[in-house]
């Protein structure tokens, strides 16, 4: 796969398996975090700026809008983890394995 001066990282950063691996993991990940980002700046928002809106009691009960908003937050953590969890399993960690590997037993690897 290489020469024994070339840098093998080097020849896996350009190679087009490799980018084809970011440009999965971006397509994934980069939506996941905006939508986080704007349902967390959503939520600080309306805690600001909302007050009676957050305050609304539910049901006659002691729980809150906000509260409910907040508990949201760290259900849409986990959600979002799982969720991430699940497809790195079934598509990035399979590509990226197969690439490793491709790369370890190559002619010239270290190992």
């Amino acid at each position: 796969m290489s020469t024994p001066h070339e840098d093998p990282y080097e020849e896996v950063r350009a190679s087009p398996e490799f980018q084809a691996l970011k440009r999965r993991f971006r397509r994934f990940v980069l939506p996941a975090s905006a939508l986080f980002l704007v349902w967390y700046a959503t939520y600080v928002l309306l805690a600001d700026y909302a007050h009676g809106f957050m305050s609304t009691r539910i049901g006659g009960s002691n729980i809150t809008v906000g509260l409910l908003f907040g508990l949201g937050q760290f259900v849409s953590t986990f959600v979002i983890t799982t969720v991430y969890v699940r497809w790195a399993n079934k598509h990035f960690d399979p590509a990226a394995e197969e690439l490793r590997a491709r790369v370890e037993n190559a002619p010239g690897s270290r190992r």
